[in-house]
């Protein structure tokens, strides 16, 4: 599979093959990775939501006002949920929304979601993640050059601090070692740059199962 290697300031490209890159034929993986990104997102929450139930709202138990002849529909007490402040029906209480991911399950919707993006032409390589100072400008003149334009998702495998110092302070980038990359980082960015050490790393992972 082709994919674009950038010099080091985004000036020039090649075209290189890279022939390790997982190869998928129809829908296979798609499944996994379906799987895989929600047991992300689930995990990713608190489940911490929690409302009053009848029992537990405080207030008395007297009636409001009497059951005839005031002309109002009956009530035994304001903790009732049609009451403003009082019970809520059904309402949400702390739960566990986490699910578990497979381990192979989980290689198999990397290797599906690195195919995909290598597919549409959204991952591009770049031969060094390098600025000579820490400036803004640097960086910003080499995203300029890459992806102009959107979020971008930078991977690499250790990145230097000069190289962080001068990207951190630009919105649209966000950094990602690949030690602790996985297919929801790789889904959920329109435009990645990977270094050609990164790369090599991502692709022996996919391979490893």
């Amino acid at each position: 599979m082709k994919l674009k290697v950038y010099t080091k300031d985004g000036s020039s490209f090649t075209e290189e093959e890279f022939e390790n890159i997982p190869q998928f034929e129809g829908e296979k993986g798609l499944v996994a990775l379906k799987e895989t990104l929600v047991a992300y997102q689930a995990n990713a929450r608190q489940g911490n939501a929690s409302t009053l139930d009848y029992g537990h709202v405080s207030g008395t138990c007297r009636k409001p006002f009497k059951q005839k002849g005031g002309g109002r529909s009956r009530h035994g007490t304001t903790k009732s949920p049609i009451h403003r402040g009082g019970a809520v029906v059904f309402g949400p209480k702390p739960r566990d929304w986490s699910k578990k991911i497979n381990r192979r399950v989980k290689a198999l919707a990397f290797s599906r979601a690195l195919f995909d993006r290598c597919a549409d032409n959204s991952i591009c390589v770049i031969e060094q993640f390098e600025a000579s100072e820490p400036k803004t400008k640097i960086v910003s003149s080499m995203l300029g050059k890459i992806k102009p334009e959107g979020k971008v998702l930078l991977i690499d495998d250790v990145f230097e601090d000069k190289f962080v110092l001068a990207g951190r302070n630009i919105a649209r980038v966000n950094f990602c070692e690949t030690n602790s990359l996985s297919a929801m980082e790789l889904v959920r960015f329109d435009n990645i740059i990977v270094s050609r050490k990164g790369l090599d790393t991502v692709i022996a992972r996919a391979n490893k199962d």
